[in-house]
């Protein structure tokens, strides 16, 4: 599915009001608990906007915090690409990267789990090919993503996670 036959949803009136991404980080935080604490069993997938009712998996993506130096776990959706995991710094279309984003920036090793699976990879941006190979694959998983990226003025980083030998 390419980004040219999906519904772009409009913005939603205060997107980008202060309070929102405060929500956004609580619920993650409680997502991310329920996750690890099942193991996956609950809340490994997201049943939110164009993933409803279905759902689609999530899998959690922990980083190093670029300032304090500590581990920083963040719920998100993906695609596996052969043996690498794809995942969207979209932040729901809000202006600024997501802090994941940026702590793989500064430190680009980090830790995948999906359901009870854990694996140590490396993130690198998506090259210009790659991007345009995967950006509808990932469109086509998730609808919103079309949408997010017109919300914003910023190009919504692919990132590819590569497994660590």
């Amino acid at each position: 599915m390419s980004t040219d036959v999906v519904k772009i949803k409009p913005k939603p009136e205060g997107l980008d009001k202060p309070y929102v991404g405060k929500i956004i980080k609580v619920m993650s935080e409680v997502n991310t608990a329920i996750y690890r604490w099942t193991g996956g069993l609950l809340g490994s997938t997201w049943r939110v906007g164009a993933a409803f009712p279905w759902g689609i998996p999530i899998l959690l993506l922990t980083t190093i915090g670029r300032k304090s130096g500590q581990p920083r776990t963040a719920p998100l959706l993906f695609i596996e690409d052969g043996d690498d995991v794809i995942v969207v710094a979209s932040h729901g279309g809000l202006p600024k990267d997501p802090l994941w984003y940026k702590n793989l920036q500064a430190n680009p090793d980090c830790e995948v789990q999906i359901k009870r699976r854990k694996m140590r990879m490396r993130a690198r941006d998506a090259a210009p090919a790659e991007r345009e190979r995967l950006w509808p694959k990932l469109v086509g998983h998730y609808p919103d993503y079309a949408s997010y990226a017109t919300w914003t003025d910023r190009v919504l980083p692919i990132v590819v996670l590569e497994p660590i030998a």
